[in-house]
Formats: structure tokens, C-alpha cells, sequence
């Protein structure tokens, strides 16, 4: 045995005696934390290192007691009158759930320390089924219960009660205080809230008062008990007694905790410092680290904001290497190189690859990875914003379009003119290229129905009737083609934009028939523009898209009206009023062959033609 251990104990046993020998006179201790000190203790109860009182740990079925070592003389003589007496205690029942526990525990005062037949569960380990309301029991408790038990009538699972010779309480309440601090408001507490609280238990022994008080733990006793009962436990206590406490668990694992006692004889206890008691131990998960409270939050948007921009940056350098692709090219496979795979083949267009600079633009040598193929790639880096070089652009696909219409050995019905199809050359004229969705017709035969395929926006309305793809439907696709070069706008505006239409020809139309159709040019032309010669390509435009295919001019006509030949017909006698995307929404059309561009693809192809990056 240690010396400090062995002093601490040799203390209390003189303090014991010191007591003892005073006889009928007061008597009164004070424990703050239980090391050292000469209990009693049986069953699952043990003193921890630290000083605190376990009664019973987190086990099922255990029973537990802590007594003060030597008996207290309660009456003077075995006819006397029992002596007031008042006890303090500071607890704390821990369950493994939050919301129920089971069971309590007591603090009691009996004729003896044996309670080896007392049963566990609902009878707190001071009785049993034989015993349980019988007077030679001379016991008196006051429990705290976690259950709510039928069988002794008790209110609810967290309650107090006083207690004589039997477990069906004189007097119980809900476990609740009156806050004095607070007007002595009403408050509710949970015995097995995890917290420390403290217990009041007071008895006059002239009176036969019985009050017992209960508040947390840094709480003062409040003035007015929870319980009260009147009791003259001269009837019940024997001349000497002891005191002490018993607790039980039952199928729920649960601890239940002495911090601190303090006991008088004739006044009251000693109060209890709270700040020399034992600190409970922690349960649950650990509170989390100021540092972690602070770094974690930063570090978390740290990271989210990380991720988010690389995110943007894969999306961005996926949107730098998309290509337009064609609904019949998603089906065939695509018929052209992905500026991906030009890009890594030049090495990114480093100028170490330039063979050559012309009108056009740079031409780089490349090799591609996999084939090792080597190409020259042109790349476009000069602007083109003037309207003369956009007219020359629509007069060489006009005059290619004559050229495989009427001048070549066979017809070839294009089906697929647009923007993106249109290529240049380094002198800037303007050639029809992709001829993956054409047809061969001889010359005088009638065109055969074929599947619709083509670009919404560019395909003539008689198409959703006949499915016969003709020279007349190429020149409604130019139409679009005209009014898309000369207006800056995409043949379908899917944004409202400025404009508020959804069909480029309808918004033109409503202009021409309003007599502001130069408000429809494309105003980045700043003025650098033959305004007579745009207004002339934009009542082409509204002429060729006419919804009557035998109203439309051949390419031929075309070629006339564009070199100042042959001046246009009068639109108004062509009854010029038709809103294109009714008639491209009747029932009849079959969009599914259809090749719907993406907004992006459509606007760089628009850029490519009129100057933009």
C-alpha cells in the first residue's frame, strides 16, 4: 500500500471514530471525490482512480451499493424519535442511447448493509417479490428512477420518489426544479441526460417533513423541493442505521456515477464545491478541435473551390476541342478531322510547324499520333468584316450551286447547305463543300423521295410533305444562307436575343413588310456597307424561301438577280406573308432525321464567315 494512500485512509478512519464517539451529538461529512475513503461496497461498485464512485458500469443485470462504513444512531433510544437529518449528492446516469435508460438508483437508509436478496431491474436492488411492502423492512429511500414500472404505479420513466418499505413511492414527481434565478420557473430535466446534477434530500424530525430537492449541477438548492411528503420515520428507522446508495442496470447497458456526498445529523449537510469534484468522463464522439472547427471549413472550401475550377477547366478545354458533328455523320461515322487531333498534331500551331502564310491565313505542318500521317493544316486568323467580301462569298456558293444544279453533266441536289459547309480559299471565294447527304439525279427525271435529313433552319417546307429533296429545296437552304451572311444572325434564334423571333426569315419578312428591312443588317458592318446591294441579297433572301417551291427562283436567275442582271420581282406581288416556323411545325413533319447544330458550333461557324474569333 502506498504511504499517501495509507495516510488518506488512516484520516478517515480517525475523522470515523472522532464522529462515532460524540454519541447523540451531531455528526456530518463531506466527500468531494471518493479516493481514499472507507465505503462499503459491493456488487458492481468500485472507486476509480480518478475518484469517481461507479455504482454499476455499462454491463446488463448488475447490482451495485456504496455505504458509509459504520452504522449512524437515527433515535437515542429504540422508543426515541427519529433525528433530522439531511443528505447531499451530486450523480450522473449515462445510458447508451439518448432517449431511455434503465434503471436508477437510490439513496437509502437501512438497517443493514446485506441486500444479497434484493433483485435487480424495477426493484433497485432493495427488495424483492416476498419482501416488497413489508414494515420489518425499516427502510427509507428516495429513488431515482429511468423506467416507468405499472407494477408500482409509477408516473413516467424519469422520475423522483419518496420511497418507505416499498417501491411503490409515498410521493413521486416528473424529475423537473423551480429556478429560483428565473422567477422559480418550472424547468425539466432528464435523469439520464448525461449532465451531473445534484439531490437535496431533508427530513425534520419534529415535523415528519420529507422534501427533496434536485437541480444541475451549478444550480443553488432551490427554495422550493420538487417532492414533499409528511412521514414520521420514527416507524420506520431502527435506533441505528446505515446510509448509503444502491443502483441496478437492467437489458440496457447504462453507468451510473457518484461525484460527491456530504451527510449531517441534526442540520444540514455540508455543501458540496462543486469545483473540487471529479470530472465525468467523456461519452460519445469527441468534441471537435477549435483547430479543426476553424481549419476545416477554410480547407473545405479550398478544396471545393479546387475542384470546381478544374472542373470549368476540363469543360472549357472540351468546349475548345468540340466539333460539330451532323446527326448522319453520328450514325456513319464523321467524315472530317477534329480540331483535337489537329491541334496535338501541329503541337498546338507552335510556330516552329509554320510552312507558309497567304491570304488565307498560317499553314502548318502536322503529324498525327496514331497513323503518323502527315498533313498541312490552314488555320483562318484574319478577319472578315467588310460587306464586299461577304457578297464574294455568296456569289461563289451561288455559282457553285448553278454549277452542279444545271452545268454539270448529272443534277446534285446538295441537301446540306449551310455556314458550316461553306469553305474558302486564299483568295476568299467561297466554295460548297460536304457532300455526304447529296443526290444524283440525270437531268429531266423526276427527283425520288428519299429520308429528310438536313438542318432546321435550312430546310424547305414542302419537304414535310413530299420527302423529295430537289433543286428548289437546295435554293431554300441558300435562302437561309443569304439572309444568315447578311443579317449576322443564325437562321434559327433559339435565344430571344434582340430580335424576339425564333425564325430568321420571319423576323426579315416583318421588316420588309414594315419598310425598315436595312434594320435587319448586320450592325458590325458599322456602316462599311453598299446598303442598296445588302437589301437586294435580302429580298433574295425572303424571295427564295418562299413557302410555293414553283415561286422560288432557279440558280440561274439567282446568278442574274446577284450580278445586277435582271432586277428582282415585286416581293409584295408574290403575297410575301407566311410565318416559317408554322409551317415547319405541322403535324406532318418527321424531325427525327433532322441535324440540329449546337448553339456554340452554329455562332463559330457564323463568326468564321463574318469576321468574329
Amino acid at each position: 500500500m502506498k504511504p499517501a494512500f495509507f495516510l488518506l485512509r488512516l484520516i478517515s478512519l480517525l475523522h470515523l471514530a472522532l464522529a462515532l464517539c460524540s454519541g447523540s451529538g451531531d455528526f456530518q461529512f463531506a466527500y468531494h471525490g471518493f479516493t481514499g475513503t472507507n465505503l462499503t461496497l459491493d456488487g458492481n461498485a468500485t472507486v476509480m482512480p480518478d475518484g469517481i464512485l461507479v455504482l454499476t458500469s455499462r454491463k446488463t443485470n448488475l447490482k451495485g451499493h456504496a455505504f458509509f462504513p459504520a452504522p449512524l444512531q437515527f433515535r437515542t433510544s429504540p422508543d426515541g424519535t427519529a433525528r433530522s437529518f439531511s443528505a447531499a449528492f451530486v450523480f450522473a446516469i449515462i445510458s447508451d442511447y439518448t432517449d431511455f435508460s434503465a434503471h436508477g438508483m437510490a439513496f437509502i437508509v437501512s438497517p443493514t448493509k446485506n441486500f444479497t436478496t434484493a433483485l435487480p431491474v424495477g426493484y433497485l436492488a432493495l427488495l424483492n417479490v416476498q419482501n416488497n411492502g413489508n414494515t420489518t423492512n425499516h427502510l427509507f429511500a428516495v429513488e431515482l428512477d429511468t423506467v416507468q414500472n405499472t407494477d408500482f404505479q409509477d408516473v413516467n420513466a424519469n422520475h423522483v420518489g419518496i420511497n418507505v418499505n416499498n417501491l411503490h413511492s409515498l410521493q413521486s414527481s416528473p424529475t423537473s426544479y423551480y429556478d429560483d434565478g428565473n422567477n422559480g420557473v418550472f424547468k425539466n430535466l432528464t435523469l439520464f441526460s448525461r449532465e451531473a446534477m445534484q439531490v437535496w434530500v431533508d427530513y425534520d424530525g419534529n415535523t415528519g417533513q420529507i422534501d427533496v430537492a434536485l437541480a444541475p449541477i451549478k444550480v443553488a438548492k432551490p427554495r422550493k423541493p420538487l417532492v414533499s411528503a409528511k412521514y414520521d420515520l420514527s416507524t420506520v428507522l431502527t435506533e441505528w442505521a446505515y446510509i448509503g446508495f444502491s443502483s441496478v442496470t437492467s437489458g440496457i447497458n447504462s453507468r451510473h456515477y457518484l461525484l460527491g456526498w456530504s451527510f449531517a445529523m441534526n442540520g444540514p449537510a455540508p455543501p458540496i464545491n462543486i469545483a473540487n469534484l471529479p470530472k465525468l468522463p467523456c461519452f460519445g464522439p469527441k468534441p471537435p478541435s477549435k483547430v479543426l472547427v476553424i481549419v476545416l471549413p477554410i480547407a473545405t472550401a479550398t478544396v471545393m473551390l479546387s475542384l470546381g475550377t478544374i472542373a470549368t477547366l476540363l469543360v472549357l478545354r472540351h468546349l475548345r476541342y468540340a466539333q460539330l458533328l451532323e446527326d448522319w455523320e453520328l450514325e456513319f461515322g464523321p467524315h472530317r478531322f477534329s480540331y483535337k487531333d489537329l491541334y496535338h498534331a501541329t503541337n498546338g500551331f507552335k510556330s516552329k510547324h509554320l510552312l507558309g502564310t497567304g491570304g488565307f491565313g498560317q499553314v502548318y505542318k502536322g503529324v498525327f499520333r496514331k497513323s503518323r500521317l502527315e498533313v498541312a493544316v490552314k488555320k483562318e486568323d484574319k478577319p472578315l468584316r467588310d460587306w464586299s467580301q461577304r457578297f464574294y462569298i455568296i456569289r461563289g456558293v451561288a455559282s457553285g450551286l448553278l454549277y452542279i444544279h444545271e452545268k454539270w453533266e448529272k443534277v446534285v441536289i446538295h441537301r446540306d447547305i449551310k455556314a458550316s459547309n461553306v469553305l474558302l480559299d486564299h483568295q476568299m471565294n467561297g466554295c460548297l463543300g460536304d457532300f455526304g447527304l447529296s443526290r444524283l439525279y440525270d437531268h429531266g427525271t423526276d427527283p425520288q423521295t428519299t429520308h429528310v435529313v438536313g438542318t432546321m433552319g435550312y430546310l424547305a417546307p414542302e419537304l414535310i410533305w413530299t420527302g423529295k429533296a430537289s433543286k428548289l429545296t437546295d435554293v431554300f437552304a441558300f435562302s437561309a444562307f443569304l439572309l444568315e451572311i447578311t443579317c449576322g444572325q443564325r437562321p434559327v434564334n433559339d435565344d430571344s436575343g434582340r430580335y424576339n423571333q425564333e425564325m430568321l426569315v420571319d423576323w426579315v419578312l416583318d421588316h420588309f413588310n414594315k419598310g425598315s428591312l436595312n434594320e435587319t443588317v448586320d450592325l458590325r458592318l458599322q456602316g462599311d456597307c453598299n446598303t442598296d446591294e445588302a437589301c437586294r441579297v435580302l429580298k433574295l433572301g425572303l424571295l427564295c424561301s418562299h413557302p410555293s417551291a414553283n415561286l422560288r427562283p432557279g440558280m440561274r436567275q439567282i446568278m442574274q438577280y446577284l450580278d445586277g442582271d435582271t432586277p428582282l420581282p415585286d416581293l409584295t406581288s408574290t403575297k410575301m406573308s407566311f410565318s416559317t416556323m408554322a409551317l415547319m411545325q405541322n403535324e406532318g413533319f418527321d424531325s427525327y432525321p433532322m441535324s440540329y447544330p449546337s448553339s456554340a458550333a452554329t455562332i463559330g461557324t457564323v463568326s468564321f464567315l463574318l469576321g468574329g474569333r
